[in-house]
């Protein structure tokens, strides 16, 4: 039965060390808050998943919370490069991580498969690329039907994943809007799913059934946090704060100003700081 909670105690119940975590959103919709709230919880060794990781993933690794990255492209979408991750990679601070780089193709698929509860995802792909010889987890399957050599990576199934959406009902159910990416496979693939949503409604009767809805039986916890996903958007709340993906490239450049901005920023903070930013965001949405 889904509960409705406090963020930090969202986090606390169903995150732990060691875990293999997602926190998906594809430049709409991404779960800054409850990555923050993991923050401030000081989780450390976990596999951090997801298809485009950015600024979240870019301060986590950063915060030396994370023992590996599994990906298909690391950035700061329009800017360029995420400097905590690289530093991480290249130097080991604040200590090595390992990283399992895919294709979007191969994130989305076995996503798909995590949530079909299938062990691999079988696809075409990885053709004239040589990813293979890096990512051991890159294989390749013979299709007994036609004989048709196709790419083969294994299903994501997170222990815990987090997702950021507009609204859940008083029943617990999780409706996302605008672009999905692909939220609900992570949802469905995980063990546990954790919600931060705009606003609770008391349901979704007035809605075209086929809207993209998280039924309740799927979400594990919910919690109201507006603006958690701030600075990326939220479709019919808040714009994308383009200046602040253009701040983190400076700010995370330099490892001192880095723990400073994380200090005064995160650590200091809480979800609370998140719905003070809001009537803000929606005044330019």
């Amino acid at each position: 039965m889904t509960k409705f909670l406090p963020l930090s105690q969202a986090v606390a119940d169903n995150l732990n060390n060691g875990d293999t975590v997602a926190f998906e959103g594809f430049t709409h919709l991404i779960p800054t808050a409850a990555a923050h709230e993991a923050i401030r919880q000081g989780l450390k060794d976990l596999t951090l998943v997801r298809m485009t990781p950015d600024l979240i993933y870019d301060q986590m690794i950063g915060m030396g919370m994370a023992r590996k990255v599994v990906f298909s492209y690391a950035g700061n979408p329009g800017v360029g490069l995420l400097r905590r991750l690289r530093d991480a990679v290249e130097n080991g601070f604040p200590h090595p991580l390992e990283i399992e780089e895919h294709s979007h193709a191969a994130m989305a698929n076995a996503y798909e498969a995590g949530a079909a509860g299938l062990p691999c995802a079988i696809f075409r792909g990885y053709r004239g690329a040589e990813l293979a010889k890096v990512n051991p987890n890159i294989r390749s399957v013979t299709c007994p039907f036609t004989g048709e050599v196709l790419a083969a990576v294994p299903s994501v199934r997170p222990d815990v994943t987090f997702i950021h959406a507009q609204k859940a009902n008083r029943r617990g159910d999780v409706l996302v809007e605008g672009i999905i990416g692909i939220q609900k496979e992570a949802a469905l693939a995980a063990k546990r799913a954790v919600v931060t949503v705009e606003e609770v409604v008391d349901n979704f009767d007035d809605l075209h059934p086929n809207l993209t809805v998280l039924p309740n039986w799927s979400v594990t916890a919910i919690s109201v946090v507006p603006g958690g996903a701030h600075p990326s958007y939220a479709h019919g709340y808040y714009v994308r704060d383009n200046a602040s993906y253009l701040e983190w490239d400076e700010i995370s450049a330099d490892r001192d100003r880095f723990r400073a901005w994380m200090q005064n920023n995160v650590i200091e903070k809480s979800a609370d700081d998140f719905a003070a930013r809001v009537e803000q965001l929606r005044s330019v949405a």
